[in-house]
């Protein structure tokens, strides 16, 4: 099963793609890819959603994940940052949902803490630890490795999920 984890910003959207073998599902992971896409600041909020949306597009057609997960957004202080940041957010679900990718969703505090141990860990610790976990990665950039943090969460959660006949822990808390 190939997961892509996605870590949702208007300036930065981190991705990580990795495949999750094993029993129970999502025991063995191992690195495929990392990045991150960039977006323009001088171009027009529309524009910028744009960019997300193609880069999102060029790394589903070329590593064809089958199934997304992606972190929750906490709220700002800032209102308008967190719109935008919800605007980006949108585009970053509704990409792999065109695609008919389920979509799985995770609290910040969750995917930290099963990467590192600690909900409240800082991104220094997750990138250090998505090292540890999947050696071969490169995920040099924060965004990077918070994505791939949210893929090893799905991973890990998966087997669980399944059990529960849950998408994600919303419906399980339901």
């Amino acid at each position: 099963m190939r997961l892509l984890g996605l870590d949702p910003g208007l300036q930065h959207t981190g991705w990580g793609i990795v495949d999750a073998h094993g029993n129970p599902p999502g025991s063995r992971l191992s690195f495929v890819a990392a990045g991150a896409i960039h977006t323009d600041a001088k171009r027009d909020l529309a524009e910028r959603l744009v960019e997300i949306h193609e880069g999102l597009k060029q790394v589903i057609d070329l590593y064809q994940p089958t199934e997304a997960a992606v972190e929750e957004t906490f709220v700002n202080k800032n209102p308008t940052s967190t719109l935008k940041l919800g605007l980006a957010r949108g585009v970053v679900l509704l990409t792999p949902a065109t695609y008919k990718l389920p979509v799985a969703e995770y609290p910040a505090n969750l995917v930290k803490k099963s990467v590192v141990g600690a909900g409240h860990a800082t991104k220094d610790q997750v990138q250090m630890m998505v090292r540890v976990l999947l050696p071969a990665s490169s995920a040099e950039s924060p965004d990077a490795a918070d994505a791939l943090a949210v893929a090893i969460c799905h991973a890990h959660h998966l087997s669980s999920l399944r059990r529960w006949g849950a998408k994600d822990f919303r419906e399980v808390a339901r």
